[in-house]
């Protein structure tokens, strides 16, 4: 009985984009929620290891002009890179973007999936500069993600639009988890038995 709700008030406490903005908003960092998940997101996704602490500094230097972020921010941040690897692994799938709720504006999802675009493309970049080796698949990802940025910000308030925002942002979160299932360092990889014959 008690893992069940173990289980649910660590769903529940996830980090969401509002908190993450709220927290953004009052430290005066003036930076996107869903830009910065865009970044890690991006930085993960092109090969960056889960136990490599230099994202905080990569943040810092990409949004803060090298300033050491707040520590309300930083813990912020610590739990999304967390959560973010937690979800990204998940069998089930349960990696999702981060970004503002249905009840908000077209306008506002629209904006907060072009930077979250926009900030993946930047974390995979500055991951991936030193060995842009990458399969079509991934490029043609990349190719898109950059159309996507470029997306307007004028959105209708209608059903066809909420439709094109939904299947856009689902082609992305399935498009991050092909790059991830490419070129990511999974944590602590053990060899497997066949690898430990092998290297005999």
């Amino acid at each position: 009985m008690t893992d069940t709700t173990a289980t649910n008030d660590s769903n529940n406490n996830l980090i969401d984009f509002a908190t993450m903005q709220a927290i953004l908003t009052s430290e005066d960092v003036k930076s996107h929620a869903s830009e910065l998940h865009g970044v890690l997101t991006g930085l993960v996704c092109a090969g960056f290891e889960f136990e490599d602490q230099g994202y905080l500094a990569m943040l810092n230097d990409l949004f803060n002009e090298g300033d050491g972020f707040p520590s309300a921010v930083k813990v912020a941040l610590k739990q999304l890179y967390s959560e973010l690897w937690t979800s990204i692994l998940d069998d089930s799938y349960s990696f999702n973007l981060l970004l503002p709720d249905d009840d908000d504006s077209m306008a506002e999802r629209g904006h907060a999936l072009s930077v979250w675009v926009q900030g993946f493309n930047l974390g995979f970049g500055l991951q991936q500069k030193d060995s842009p080796v990458v399969s079509e698949d991934v490029k043609e990802v990349l190719t898109d993600f950059g159309e996507i940025a470029n997306l307007s910000d004028e959105m209708d308030e209608d059903e066809d639009t909420e439709q094109a925002y939904f299947e856009i942002s689902e082609y992305v979160r399935i498009s991050a988890l092909l790059c991830f299932s490419e070129l990511a360092t999974p944590p602590n990889v053990q060899p497997t038995n066949d690898e430990k014959k092998t290297l005999h």
